[in-house]
Formats: structure tokens, C-alpha cells, sequence
């Protein structure tokens, strides 16, 4: 992920937008703060989609392998 400051991304918007446009993605910094993250919009995908949804993992073992383990011991 490219970072720049919002002064660089007002100035030079179009390249900073090729950038995103190519797939790559920008944060944008403001006093020395993360305020925003510029993303490629997946076309054809509804926006809940968009996003990869991450396993929730307790002690190294995610959350479902451990819901499906219990049924098959029937606890």
C-alpha cells in the first residue's frame, strides 16, 4: 500500500487515482495520521462482498474448526 500526504494526493489527484485505478492502494496522511484509504471498487460485486472476511482464530485454531470439532464429539 502507497502512502502520501493529503497535500500530495490534492496536488497530484490523477496520478495517485492511476495508482488505485491499477490496483494498487493508497493511505492518506494528514498531520502525521492515517485518515483515509483510497480502493479499487470492484465492479461487478455487491459491496458486502467486497471485502475478504477473515476467520476469527482463539489459541491458534480458528473459531469454526472448533464449532465443527464439538458436533463431532457431540458436546
Amino acid at each position: 500500500m502507497k502512502q502520501a500526504t493529503f497535500t500530495e494526493v490534492r496536488n497530484h489527484a490523477k496520478q495517485y487515482f492511476d495508482i488505485v485505478e491499477s490496483g494498487e492502494s493508497v493511505r492518506v496522511i494528514r498531520n502525521g495520521k492515517a485518515i483515509a484509504d483510497i480502493v479499487q471498487i470492484m465492479a461487478d460485486v455487491p459491496s458486502w462482498k467486497r471485502r475478504k472476511a477473515q476467520p476469527l482464530i482463539l489459541d491458534g485454531v480458528s473459531i469454526s474448526k472448533m464449532i465443527l470439532q464439538d458436533r463431532d464429539t457431540g458436546i
